[in-house]
């Protein structure tokens, strides 16, 4: 059996991202470098030291159906273990150099070897941060080999296998020759609540954590991360960035709310991942610009000085985040413009969003020498919301400024009614909760198998559809998931909980749907054609192919994929994910 698996492609995020599909001048991952060993503090002040990846106390991580504990077995991924414990490493010995283990559950292990999540082992290279693993060398960058074959269905995530090449007819083929939109990656989102819950773990599997969603090699490759400008409706309270009535100059504007969470949040990341590309939007602007003068609810107002001064709050934004190292790429002016709730909110008409977007948005940016695009974002409400879009669209000076689209998982219904202008990026900028308030859950989110299912059809849709980039919805929340809405229970659910009374930290079914997705498919590449609804397939820019897989029901398949046709034991109800150079 030949060995299939594929090189390292370390560089590649180093050498191209950009969110547009023209080349841009801009370096990524904003104006200073990560932290070399991780930027100390704790949940309410300063980042988790992204640079220690093991512990002698603490939490326990425990992935969801994996079980067990203690060592990984030469031939299996490495098992869960208790981070308190001092665990094992994965993948082999301590600091070993080989190969990524060829079957078994691929769990997480964090010991005095580093952390290894996903069954590939740290081979002696650096964890995040750059603390070299015991055994090891030292490093920036550890020398695995991808896997070409990851499946996981219930009980059974991130099982690390071996697909056979074979002759004979292909029940799937990925034709990479059928090029279709860029693919510019996958992220989250940001929220207070998020860093909260990962305050009550240990120092060591607060890293954790940030790793199984930013790292390249052993997470799910973020990498783009959402910032709510002011609460969104998972902030600990209500606040924004000026809630001081009548200071149109923006004298008053501060983050220093956004220091206690969401900043250390953000750094936490940026140690792991220092390419990350970031964007803003609000849930409300300052109460005193809207007409009934509250945080939820109401109307953006409509006149000039508040339009002039809500544009310099932008401004004042990402200048604010610059100075602490965090380049914000992109704003989208309003989360969810036609939807009034019970939490920060806030109204539009599409009237209203063309006349700011050319005439204050823009002309404030540039006057401030800011080079950060706008896209017209983000849009939820199928009906009012694609009105709202189809204005700016109309709006010949609106049209000519805006870079893209972010479109909400209640617009995917709408998304061809939209006159949406498929030469500018289009982003899903919020994936679909899938728990719903008022029913059975809405008091504690699931965060079952049964979400990962519906979550494997949001991300299908979406990107068949035509996105160029997808977004998580939170990223880390407590076991509960409940938001800042008190008039309508709606807990939801997230790609890491953390139980807060036990300090553990368990990675959802849907965590690991998105990973089969995000892992190996590079920004830069595209996305490409195949022959089943069933399947999602990439092509990144080094040549490698990727597919996405999904299969009710368990069975032997055949894969024509990059010229060669693999077969492998597809699991029931589960995902496989093909990773082909």
């Amino acid at each position: 059996m030949k060995d299939l698996r594929v090189p390292p492609r370390t560089l590649c995020f180093a050498l191209y991202f950009a969110f547009t599909a023209c080349s841009s001048s801009e370096s990524p991952g904003g104006s200073t470098p990560a932290p070399t060993g991780g930027v100390t503090g704790s949940p309410s002040g300063g980042a988790p030291n992204a640079g220690r990846a093991n512990s002698t106390g603490g939490s326990t991580v425990v992935p969801p159906g994996n079980g067990g504990s203690g060592n990984a077995s030469p031939t299996g991924g490495a098992m869960s273990t208790n981070a308190g414990s001092g665990g094992g490493s994965a993948g082999g010995s301590t600091g070993g150099s080989g190969p990524a283990p060829q079957g078994g559950s691929a769990g997480m292990a964090v010991g005095t070897g580093g952390a290894s999540i996903g069954g590939q082992s740290n081979n002696g290279g650096a964890a995040p941060g750059g603390a070299p693993s015991e055994g090891g060398s030292g490093g920036s960058e550890p020398t695995v080999m991808e896997p070409v074959l990851v499946t996981s269905t219930n009980n059974a995530f991130w099982k690390v296998g071996t697909p056979m090449e074979v002759t004979g007819n292909a029940d799937i083929t990925v034709n990479d020759s059928q090029e279709l939109q860029n693919w510019t990656g996958f992220g989250g989102t940001f929220n207070e609540k998020g860093w909260e819950a990962l305050g009550a773990l240990s120092q060591a599997d607060r890293d954790l954590a940030i790793k199984l969603l930013f790292d390249k090699v052993d997470g799910a490759n973020f990498v783009s991360g959402r910032i709510p400008i002011g609460a969104s409706d998972y902030a600990m309270d209500r606040y924004t960035l000026n809630d001081n009535a009548g200071d149109n100059a923006m004298e008053k504007f501060s983050i220093e709310r956004d220091r206690m969470r969401l900043i250390p949040y953000i750094k936490a990341a940026m140690a792991v991942r220092s390419d990350i590309r970031f964007w803003g939007s609000p849930w409300t602007p300052p109460p005193w610009m809207k007409t009934n003068n509250a945080y939820d609810r109401g109307n953006m107002k409509n006149d000039a000085t508040t339009m002039k001064a809500l544009a310099l709050y932008f401004a004042r934004f990402v200048e604010e985040y610059g100075k602490e190292g965090i380049k914000v790429d992109t704003i989208h002016p309003q989360n969810e413009p036609g939807y009034a709730q019970d939490y920060p909110s806030c109204g539009w008409s599409g009237a209203q969003m063309a006349d700011f977007i050319k005439n204050h948005l823009q002309p404030t940016l540039t006057e401030r020498n800011l080079p950060t695009k706008i896209f017209c974002g983000t849009m939820s409400n199928p009906t009012v919301d694609k009105d709202i879009l189809n204005a700016v669209v109309a709006d010949s000076g609106a049209k000519a400024i805006i870079k893209g689209f972010g479109l909400q998982w209640g617009m995917r219904g709408a998304y061809g009614q939209a006159n949406l202008d498929k030469s500018l990026e289009i982003w899903q900028t919020e994936h679909q909760c899938g728990n719903f308030p008022n029913g059975n859950n809405a008091n504690k989110a699931p965060n079952d198998f049964a979400y990962g299912v519906e979550s494997w059809g949001y991300l299908r849709d979406w990107i068949k559809l035509g996105v160029n980039h997808y977004s998580a919805w939170n990223m880390v929340l407590d076991t509960v998931g409940r938001s800042l809405d008190t008039v309508r229970p709606w807990a939801q659910n997230a790609l890491l909980v953390v139980d807060v009374q036990g300090k553990k930290l368990i990675p959802t079914p849907a965590y690991y749907v998105f990973r089969h997705f995000s892992q190996y498919s590079d920004a830069g590449g595209k996305v490409v054609g195949t022959s089943s609804n069933d399947a999602v397939a990439f092509k990144n820019p080094d040549g490698t192919v990727v597919a996405v897989i999904y299969a009710n029901a368990a069975k032997t398949i055949t894969v024509a994929i990059n010229g060669k046709k693999l077969q492998f034991q597809m699991p029931g109800q589960g995902w496989a994910t093909l990773n082909v150079k």
